[in-house]
């Protein structure tokens, strides 16, 4: 988030550096309350509605739940749960985008200026202030970007991950194996976030601007000022880290996923 949002990091490493320096370890935490609440509910909501809705649409085209779904089935079934996961998540960006950008110097890390006190004490006292200020509409704010980014990730995660389940499952095996999900997830991460960095650049420079600052009128305004001010590689700000990053959390995602499935399929029956 701050590398996209800000101009004076030359890079990820510099960025680490300077974060650590006036903010010590806590300030690689800024906003994890936000993530840590809502996290759970997302992620069901997200592959509850995927597998529903691929369920229905396999019963409609079909006429089986169970039957094997095509390519744009799959793709279908993800935009869907993209879309339907933006609603509960956008409050939660807003908070972490704004806990994450502002500045809470460590007690240790001398100065010659009395620190302020900071305006968000924690995410729920800035989802608290920002409803205050800015209305219900504030919670939203970068809520195209997020849709965009969202619906076009998601069906792209979804739909890299099955395909790379069928093309690495031996034939004659109903499921895939273990390596097979975290490899498959792993890469499905990786280019589903290629695809998203560069609306969430939009949408992190969207959610740091504060009702009074007027900075960007929409999402069309934030990438034509972005662009214009610092080129077109401003939109692949933090693309190298979304993608170092997604890559191990995606594995443990779908294996967990696979997990929770088929223990609750062996359970039911």
């Amino acid at each position: 988030v701050r590398i996209q949002t800000e101009r004076h990091y030359n890079g990820i490493w510099h960025c680490i550096q300077e974060t650590y320096r006036t903010e010590k370890v806590w300030g690689f935490y800024k906003g994890v309350s936000a993530s840590v609440l809502t996290v759970s509910v997302i992620s069901s909501v997200s592959f509850g509605t995927y597998k529903n809705f691929l369920c229905t649409i396999c019963k409609l085209r079909y006429g089986a739940a169970d039957a094997k779904p095509s390519k744009v089935d799959v793709s279908l079934a993800g935009g869907a749960a993209g879309a339907v996961r933006v609603v509960l998540m956008t409050p939660s960006e807003v908070a972490k985008v704004r806990m994450q950008t502002q500045r809470n110097p460590h007690p240790s890390v001398a100065s010659p200026q009395p620190v302020s006190k900071p305006k968000y004490r924690g995410s729920l006292h800035c989802l608290k202030v920002i409803a205050k200020e800015e209305g219900f509409g504030g919670l939203y704010k970068g809520c195209s970007a997020l849709l965009c980014r969202d619906c076009s990730s998601s069906a792209i995660y979804f739909l890299t991950y099955s395909a790379l389940c069928d093309w690495l499952t031996p034939a004659g095996k109903n499921k895939p194996g273990f390596l097979v999900v975290l490899l498959s997830g792993g890469f499905a991460g990786v280019l589903a976030w290629g695809l998203a960095t560069p609306m969430d650049v939009i949408k992190s420079r969207m959610q740091t601007a504060e009702s009074d600052q007027h900075k960007y009128k929409g999402l069309v305004h934030c990438a034509r000022e972005s662009v214009r001010k610092e080129g077109a590689k401003v939109l692949f700000k933090g693309l190298g880290l979304n993608c170092i990053r997604a890559f191990p959390v995606n594995m443990v995602v779908f294996v967990t996923y696979e997990a929770v499935l088929r223990f609750t399929d062996h359970y039911t029956n």
